[in-house]
């Protein structure tokens, strides 16, 4: 039986959770079958130019060396490659492949899908009170972890 006045943080799981189930089953469908949900800390923040691993780990939230074993995954199963930094010869970007650039298109549009489809439920208004009250408690929650007393 669900709980008829879920907290915030059930609120936000259900969501991240039903979001994921469903990119994730139809990106199957669409023949990336091979992604798992964890792969979106590097497939959500690539750029066709490439993105350095500590990059990576800033924007996703993740440390570097769980972005490292994904890139690693990602690299085997195809969706990336690792190639020198033009401004850094020693440092590294990651580079999202013709698959890994399809797996992007292929979750960008269904994401749009979905989106579309919460516009529809709520009203094009509705919709984009949800999005900006969203980005207001993310942002808020990002300062709180990236303040000192967080990092004790």
């Amino acid at each position: 039986m669900l709980a008829r006045n879920p907290d915030l943080g059930i609120l936000a799981a259900r969501l991240l959770f039903g979001l994921q189930g469903e990119v994730f089953g139809r990106l199957a469908d669409r023949g990336h079958g091979d992604v798992r949900p964890r792969h979106g800390a590097v497939l959500g923040f690539l750029d066709a130019r490439g993105v350095r691993a500590t990059e990576l780990a800033r924007l996703s939230g993740r440390h570097k060396q769980i972005i490292g074993r994904l890139v690693d995954e990602l690299e085997e199963l195809g969706y990336v490659k690792r190639r020198p930094d033009p401004a850094d010869r020693r440092a590294k970007l990651v580079v999202p492949t013709e698959r890994g650039l399809d797996e992007q298109r292929q979750a960008d549009e269904i994401i749009a899908e979905i989106e579309r489809r919460h516009a529809a439920t709520l009203g094009e208004a509705g919709y984009a009170q949800l999005r900006s009250a969203l980005m207001i408690i993310t942002d808020a929650a990002a300062l709180v972890d990236a303040s000192p007393a967080s990092s004790e």
